[in-house]
């Protein structure tokens, strides 16, 4: 079968290095015959060790001709999709399991929106281990008052327990990316705080929206417009903040349609 050539569209890095496809089986630790589900299996270089492991497993790939490759295999079933319009609880559903584990490699150009897409079906996921920008990992763990701090560190420190316990360089790809990795895993809050997603998400997307600029600028204006009548201190910037702070103040808001004067 003739070389696979990465297509620079669909950000394609291939995992080469045995050393660092070993490291990252041992901490998912795949056990046999628990349900698992890898995104953009690629050229199997995860795949293979841990179908091994685990004796089948379901793959999401965008790539037609990966997914021809990895239909011959007899132990995946093959998703042939776009990840972000999968919904992962009919197809845990169609599983027959309450929860799986997902894995993957996830393409750098759209790892923050496949991240906020799996947020909605954090309900059937047991933890989640992603190869990513080391930069994108950086923020997802970030402490407040810090540069790393952003929406994305609080929209998933919310919901999840995440730790940095790989380090992985360009020459472990093929073709090597120019920038450096690592691998994350992230483990579902076992009792969340019961914030509305949806406002959680709208909430901190204009708290961050001018992160230079105190909360009063933005966020301010924003809850002004709700007729928030509670205690926050919007003399702070977004990233002084902590997410217990964004998550109470989140609870203490309704889910009301906003006046698009606050969206501005």
């Amino acid at each position: 079968m003739s070389k696979h050539i990465a297509r620079k569209r669909f950000g394609q890095h291939f995992l080469s290095d045995t050393h660092i496809i070993e490291s990252i089986v041992q901490g998912i630790a795949p056990v046999a015959g628990e349900p698992m589900i890898e995104i953009g299996p690629g050229l199997a270089a995860l795949t293979q060790p841990l179908v091994e492991r685990l004796g089948h497993l379901t793959v999401i790939e965008l790539d037609r001709d990966l997914a021809q490759r990895l239909r011959s295999h007899g132990q995946l079933t093959v998703i042939e999709s776009d990840v972000l319009r999968v919904d992962f609880a009919k197809v845990v559903q169609e599983m027959n399991v309450p929860r799986v584990r997902v894995v993957g490699n996830l393409p750098y150009n759209i790892s923050t929106p496949i991240l906020f897409h799996l947020l909605n079906y954090v309900d059937v996921i047991q933890d989640q281990h992603f190869m990513l920008q080391k930069e994108v990992i950086d923020r997802m763990v970030a402490s407040p008052s810090t540069s790393d701090y952003s929406r994305l560190s609080v929209m998933l420190q919310w919901r999840y327990e995440m730790e940095n316990f790989l380090f992985v360089p360009p020459g472990s790809f093929d073709p090597p990316p120019r920038v450096d990795s690592a691998v994350v895993r992230m483990v579902p809050l076992a009792n969340p705080a019961p914030v509305n997603v949806k406002l959680m998400e709208e909430m901190v997307q204009v708290a961050f929206s001018q992160r230079r600029k105190k909360l009063r600028h933005t966020l301010g204006a924003w809850l002004d417009a709700r007729g928030f009548a509670g205690e926050f201190d919007t003399q702070r910037r977004a990233e002084e903040v902590p997410v217990s702070d964004y998550v109470q103040l989140a609870l203490s808001l309704k889910p009301t349609a906003a006046p698009e004067a606050a969206a501005s």
